[in-house]
């Protein structure tokens, strides 16, 4: 079976001969304050990690990184003082670079592959945007929803028709078989989940909905970044073929993950410097994957992480991860002879 078809088994559910493994890194120091837009090195160097990662680990997928291009460059999201000013939003021109330059890293980024893999490109959510291009960030946000949600629902609108535009093209042109969709709960109290799922939701479903017509398989990634907290439930709904969320900070395992989505599920590992995975011997992370697998199961499972891995996390590891699982699905898989 090639790694297309177990990767695409998987994610269908059905029974695979090995699990398959996908971890991933940022290609930059600051990918936050990197600005592909205002430096074209910094694709080329994106492009180079790719390069460099594919090759040594080699993985049965992997998400295409948008290090650099992080930033919506609707400039006048940073003005934004009160509900009025937000309501002026317009959007983006059709072929503002922001949707060619990322169409071509992608073109770029899967060229380097040394066989043919499933890749998902990393998009953010319409809501991770705004917060983070708000000249008073997440509380911001809040007030502005507080104040007029109707306002603030539309504005996503706006900046949603723009993703999905880039999902679409990426997939579409670039070649990515779909997208990596992140997205995350406000951490303010003052956000509850039925606001949530009138204000951002239909925003975010309209991108993953976009994707999905597009002929994208795509992954909803509910981010546990530096511990973040979500509530899962507020995504169920969500269109996706998988997903994939902060196991260790939410204390929700993959099995009861997949038994809540009901769909395929990718992750398992914690992110951090201090989880198994980067600072863990041999020994110690094959038995952590064998225990995620004897508690999850094989059907329905991708081994990965919370989220991106640090940058310094050594490739032998994510081997020692896909060397265990092979070893725990044939081992599952073979009846012992009688004597």
């Amino acid at each position: 079976m090639s790694k297309r078809d177990l990767v695409f088994t998987a994610l269908a559910g059905e029974k695979v001969e090995r699990v398959p493994v996908g971890f991933w890194h940022h290609f930059l120091t600051d990918e936050l304050a990197a600005d592909a837009l205002a430096d074209p090195t910094v694709a080329d160097k994106n492009v180079a990690g790719h390069r460099q990662f594919i090759r040594s680990f080699q993985p049965d997928f992997i998400k295409l990184m948008s290090d650099g291009y992080f930033r919506y460059p609707e400039e006048s999201i940073e003005q934004v003082g009160v509900i009025a000013d937000l309501a002026q939003i317009k959007g983006l021109n059709p072929v503002h670079p922001w949707y060619l330059q990322q169409t071509n890293l992608v073109r770029r980024q899967r060229e380097q592959f040394v066989e043919d893999i499933v890749s998902f490109y990393n998009i953010f959510s319409p809501v991770t945007l705004l917060k983070w291009q708000l000249p008073g960030g997440e509380a911001q946000l809040v007030d502005l929803i507080l104040t007029d949600q109707s306002v603030v629902a539309q504005a996503l609108q706006v900046i949603a028709a723009d993703v999905a535009r880039l999902s679409r093209l990426v997939i579409e042109e670039g070649g990515a078989d779909g997208i990596y969709f992140s997205a995350q709960n406000l951490q303010d109290s003052r956000l509850t989940p039925e606001l949530y799922q009138e204000v951002f939701a239909p925003a975010e479903i309209a991108v993953l909905t976009a994707a999905e017509k597009a002929g994208g398989k795509n992954i909803l990634h509910i981010c546990g970044y530096e511990g973040a907290k979500n509530n899962l439930r507020i995504y169920q709904e969500y269109p996706a073929v998988a997903v994939n969320w902060a196991v260790t900070v939410e204390g929700i395992s993959l099995e009861e993950g997949r038994q809540l989505f009901g769909k395929s599920v990718i992750g398992g590992f914690a992110n951090t410097t201090a989880g198994v995975l980067y600072s863990g011997s041999e020994a110690e992370i094959t038995a952590e994957t064998q225990r995620l697998l004897a508690a999850a199961g094989t059907t329905g499972i991708l081994l990965g992480a919370d989220c991106t891995v640090p940058l310094d996390t050594p490739a032998e590891r994510f081997d020692w991860v896909r060397n265990a699982a092979a070893a725990f699905t044939l081992n599952e898989t073979v009846t012992p002879l009688s004597v």
